[in-house]
């Protein structure tokens, strides 16, 4: 068991640490199903076993740990001056020890930048070699055991080389934005961030949900060892890198401060192209002797600084509630709060998802208290939860009627439904605004202002109403001359040819996106098929889950839709499963190769290329992994290319080349 364990973990940091794995799928597999039925036979699971990492039992709590050595958080530099102020203390301070020591100085300084994650602080403690002890930062003495979790992540060591007594080793759990993509187009609560994701898995009590998640994580301190020193940082990286540590491959040495300010600058435009979130990078002395010597203040090393982006969380005031309706019906939560800026623009709107949200970040009696908010990759940011525990400001009241209609409301789990599918203003305005946008049935010109006016002046309050629609009733709206009737008669008429995976999607049906509607489309082949598909039949196909099988079943069962449906075929629409792709060329470089299409080709669609390049007997996926082969990268292509660069993927950014490689001649720009 012992060397089936160490080979496997072998295995491991080499496929997860190094992407260098020298085993297949398969051969890894077979090592350790065998592992497995050993320790079935045994009874007995070793501490650095592979097979701790599926998550075990489901956990009461967590338990206080006590670090070996004080986490330290860091003084923050927010712009050049700033970092210059610090440098400065720094060499004052080095000088005045230099003139008190002239005949041991300290060397001249030197600086290490590093990437900030934006993740979940990990400290770790190896005994003798054997991981026994994974905790959050908490209050930097005292953090919570969360070592169950920690497992789960293939990146980290259950064992390590290194064996004379014990150590602790700092890193970041993190959530890479490729696998939070690949993980919400099947998850029915889809997440939101991943900051959120990773500290969210690390922080459940059912490792098994952790396990889910796929997190990952790097590291760049031992902060305590029973039998170890280093004379510097570059010591210390390559003694983590030997004992199979994932260091992050961003790590710069640099000798001067200018250096330093131009190197944060860099990482500051470059931050949005990275697979994982940062919020700014870290700026060390390297020599262990100087970080002795410089120490600390109460709360900072006086030897380091984080060189932070601009502010991405904030307190501000709650001031209300307001609660929108959407095209399912379903009521979501929007919080106005004092203007403050976040990010470099001024916040008064921030998400608050539902009910379950609310309570869960102790927010229902929170209006007119002070709320931590946060910017979530660039959109609109989430309040986190309230500055203090106290319920001292007045409570956000859940809604019993329909803000818009009046409709006595429904509640399902953590949401809010209004249930008036024919008469309710903004719920039929989104849903005819959804079935015309460009993935659905892609109605040119169509606008969410266009369904309003048809829904105020003629009464459209279902998208079948647009097939019915004639020249005389549009001419006599405000803003429609004749040019644009007919402009937008012609594109409906258009749309009833679209394909039956364009229609699917077009209809709205809840827990559904495009990637589960294609699937659908290409399997039942037939609209009238899927319509009496029964949820035993749904379960059973790829990426299909209870509540997205129930869901289509229900939505299929319900006769306003039924009527919809008929409406719009009876009108001429004709949504047809699009012909399977043969593959025509198996001598072509693309023919069993896994691609991703990323960024903006010009000379032909990304639905045009996928096509195409399945014509050649290639899987198109969403997402870079270990798995892809080859990625087109097209113009502003983002983090999946800088994925695909730092995996050694083959990558393709001519377009020229792309076409010639598909049989097609390039035409000129």
């Amino acid at each position: 068991m012992k060397s089936l364990i160490a080979e496997l973990n072998r295995h491991n940091y080499l496929y997860y640490t190094l992407d260098t794995p020298e085993l297949t799928d398969k051969e890894y597999d077979k090592l350790y199903d065998r592992l497995l039925e050993l320790e079935r036979e045994s009874g007995v699971i070793l501490p650095s076993s592979p097979s701790k990492r599926v998550g075990g039992e489901l956990l009461k709590g967590f338990a206080e740990h006590r670090h070996k050595a004080r986490l330290w958080s860091l003084d923050k530099a927010q712009n050049k001056d700033d970092l210059m102020a610090w440098y400065n203390r720094a060499v004052k301070l080095v000088d005045q020890y230099n003139n008190n020591h002239p005949d041991d100085p300290l060397p001249p300084l030197s600086f290490v930048v590093e990437l900030k994650f934006d993740g979940l602080t990990l400290n770790l403690t190896y005994d003798n070699g054997e991981l026994v002890q994974a905790s959050t930062r908490g209050s930097g003495v005292v953090g919570e055991s969360i070592l169950p979790q920690v497992r789960t992540i293939r990146s980290v060591p259950l064992s390590i080389p290194y064996s004379e007594g014990m150590i602790e080793v700092q890193g970041e759990g993190l959530m890479f934005l490729s696998v939070l993509e690949e993980y919400n187009r099947t998850a029915a609560e889809p997440l939101k961030n991943a900051r959120n994701a990773a500290a969210g898995a690390l922080r459940n009590l059912n490792p098994a949900v952790t396990a889910t998640r796929k997190l990952d994580a790097f590291f760049y301190n031992v902060g305590y060892a029973d039998h170890l020193q280093f004379t510097d940082h570059q010591e210390m990286v390559i003694f983590l890198k030997d004992n199979h540590f994932k260091v992050n491959p961003y790590i710069k040495f640099l000798h001067s401060i200018e250096e330093v300010a131009e190197e944060v600058e860099r990482i500051a435009e470059t931050r949005l192209q990275m697979d994982y979130l940062i919020d700014g990078s870290v700026v060390k002395i390297t020599d262990m002797r100087t970080r002795e010597v410089l120490g600390y203040t109460d709360k900072f090393p006086r030897w380091a600084v984080a060189y932070k982006f601009e502010a991405e969380e904030a307190t501000t005031r709650l001031l209300s509630v307001v609660w929108n309706v959407g095209r399912t019906g379903k009521l979501t939560p929007l919080a106005r709060v004092e203007p403050v800026e976040l990010a470099g623009v001024t916040v008064q709107n921030c998400t608050l998802n539902n009910i379950g949200d609310i309570e869960r970040k102790n927010l229902k009696f929170a209006l007119g208290s002070e709320v931590y908010i946060r910017r979530s990759n660039d959109v609109i940011p989430e309040i986190l939860g309230k500055v203090t525990d106290e319920q001292d400001g007045q409570e956000i009241l859940y809604p019993e009627t329909c803000p818009s209609c009046g409709s006595t409301l429904e509640q399902k789990g953590a949401h809010i439904f209004c249930p008036n599918k024919l008469g309710c203003r903004p719920q039929l305005i989104e849903r005819i605004t959804h079935f015309a946008s460009r993935d659905a049935m892609d109605i040119d010109t169509f606008s969410i202002a266009t369904a309003e006016q048809l829904y105020d002046s003629l009464g459209v309050n279902d998208p079948s109403g647009l097939y019915y629609l004639t020249f005389d009733q549009l001419i006599t709206l405000e803003r429609f001359g004749t040019k644009k009737a007919e402009k937008l008669l012609a594109a409906i008429e258009k749309s009833k040819t679209r394909d039956l995976s364009s229609f699917l999607f077009a209809l709205g049906i809840p827990n559904t996106g495009k990637k589960t509607t294609s699937m659908l489309a290409d399997h039942y082949r037939s609209l009238d098929r899927l319509m009496e598909a029964t949820q035993e039949e749904l379960v059973a196909l790829p990426d299909i889950g209870g509540i997205v099988a129930e869901s289509i079943v229900t939505f299929f069962g319900d006769p306003l839709m039924r009527e919809s449906i008929k409406r719009m075929l009876d009108a001429g629409v004709t949504p047809q499963a699009e012909e399977r792709h043969e593959v025509i060329n198996t001598d072509s470089i693309f023919n069993g190769q896994t691609v991703v299409l990323t960024g903006t080709l010009h000379k032909m669609s990304r639905d045009d290329a996928s096509k195409k390049l399945e014509a050649l007997g290639a899987k198109v996926t969403g997402s870079v992994s270990k798995k892809t082969d080859i990625v087109v990268a097209g113009e502003n292509a983002g983090s999946k290319l800088t994925k695909a660069q730092e995996l050694g993927i083959r990558i393709i950014d001519n377009e020229d080349e792309f076409m010639k490689l598909l049989g097609e001649e390039p035409e000129e720009a």
